[in-house]
């Protein structure tokens, strides 16, 4: 298996790549389009197929093909390990925020609370998972999870785990669900079902259907990531296919407003205005938006996670695949088009991935910490202090999580550092600390 995902914040100003190999798993910083920088590499731990890190912070976790039980969570820059825990099957996918940390096996998701690993919820007999399947928001507000409803349909679960209940059921697609996520607000969730042909976007709590995109309708194809862009104003989505699609999520609607007097805006309100007169099967076709930007792959059929940041000021994606490689696109925000290759990186040698015979491919894509405490709140606002940046030095006006670290101001190369607990080793979802 292979596991890549790509995180908010900074080493600095810019994103965090995390990739799993065969002999471990290796941290990369991108601030510069030229430049990616491998910030740590272990080897302690072979065969990682789930890496995780906690924006970007030192907290890692993983999950290694030798022990697919067991999840391991260090403290990569002083080489520790700061606890270790198993659960009755196979770990299927982690995904992190600032309150919680979730473990998804194919029928069971446990909720743990990120501060000392209490286990908090246990949510049995899910609808059977086998990719693993779900979303964690990273909003600093609010903590949401989304996951299947039905192992037969495309129904959505939206779970609320500071509240620990089920805030909306969403009947998203005829088909079982094949990827979610949220945008950095929480506010927004988009969906692709097995089919892949279809992205719609829901409100969050409500569940309310806010666009609808339109992949492609000659074939179907299996989406391998959906994820937002910091603003909320993009969405991209990757396949098994050549191409990338980016589409724009324009507040007023598939006709654009009265200033947007292109010949896509003519052509969507000719479409609407002759919906009226056409099967509804057809009109609901036509009524779709397509992909604003595009961007084509030099090979298919490779697992893969993409993402939109702001590198240098500028709009890219970013497509990182199975086989070790990175590739950053320039996005026109305003026209769109055909998305021009600015540059590609090897992450690794394709002697040090993983057998990707069923392998599992994961992003998660969140701004940094200063950037989600200026995020509008949703609901009520954590209490908050004025914390340290990783690289040791305080950043004037950040703002971080009051739970995120122990109490007071403190730096992360402290012996006070998150999370402030000792643990024993080879403890089960919910054992005491000590």
């Amino acid at each position: 298996d292979s596991s890549c995902q790509s995180s908010g914040g900074a080493e600095g100003l810019g994103w965090s790549l995390a990739l799993g190999t065969r002999a471990g798993y290796q941290l990369f910083s991108l601030t510069l389009v030229e430049e990616l920088d491998c910030v740590h590499k272990s080897a302690d731990t072979p065969g990682i197929y789930i890496a995780e890190r906690l924006f970007s912070s030192s907290l890692v976790v993983v999950v290694s093909s030798n022990e697919p039980q067991r999840m391991h969570i260090y403290h990569f820059r002083k080489g520790t390990e700061i606890c270790s825990y198993s659960y009755p099957h196979r770990i299927l996918s982690i995904k992190l925020n600032r309150q919680r940390l979730v473990v998804c096996l194919q029928e069971s998701i446990y909720i743990h609370n990120i501060k000392d690993m209490k286990l908090l919820q246990t949510l049995f007999n899910t609808p059977s998972n086998p990719s693993g399947l779900c979303a964690l928001s990273v909003s600093q507000s609010s903590s949401y999870l989304a996951y299947p409803g039905s192992a037969t349909d495309g129904e959505v679960i939206v779970y609320d785990t500071n509240s620990m209940s089920s805030l909306t059921k969403i009947p998203a697609h005829d088909s079982p669900l094949a990827a979610l996520a949220f945008s950095a607000s929480a506010t927004n969730l988009a969906s692709a079902s097995e089919r892949g042909t279809v992205i719609r976007v829901f409100s969050v709590p409500e569940g309310q259907r806010l666009f609808e995109f339109r992949r492609g309708m000659k074939r179907y194809v299996s989406i391998n990531c959906l994820c937002f862009s910091p603003d909320g104003h993009f969405l991209c989505a990757s396949s098994n296919t050549e191409t990338v699609h980016v589409f724009k999520l324009d507040p007023l609607g598939p006709s654009g407003g009265d200033g947007a007097a292109t010949w896509t805006a003519y052509v969507g309100k000719m479409f609407s205005a002759a919906s009226s007169y056409l099967p509804a099967q057809v009109s609901g076709v036509m009524s779709q938006d397509r992909a604003f930007a595009t961007a084509h792959l030099l090979s298919t059929g490779q697992r893969n996670v993409c993402t939109l940041v702001p590198i240098q000021k500028l709009l890219r994606l970013l497509v990182a695949t199975a086989d070790g490689q990175l590739f950053i696109y320039d996005v026109d925000p305003q026209d769109g088009g055909e998305c021009r290759l600015a540059h590609s990186h090897r992450l690794t040698g394709v002697d040090d991935l993983m057998d990707l015979e069923g392998s599992k491919v994961s992003a998660q894509v969140s701004p940094s910490y200063a950037e989600t405490a200026a995020l509008p709140a949703s609901s009520v606002v954590a209490a908050t202090l004025t914390g340290y940046s990783e690289d040791g030095g305080a950043k004037k006006g950040e703002v971080i999580p009051e739970h995120e670290f122990a109490t007071g101001p403190v730096r992360l190369d402290d012996e006070n550092e998150f999370p402030p607990v000792s643990i024993q080793k080879g403890q089960t979802p919910g054992a005491s600390f000590i």
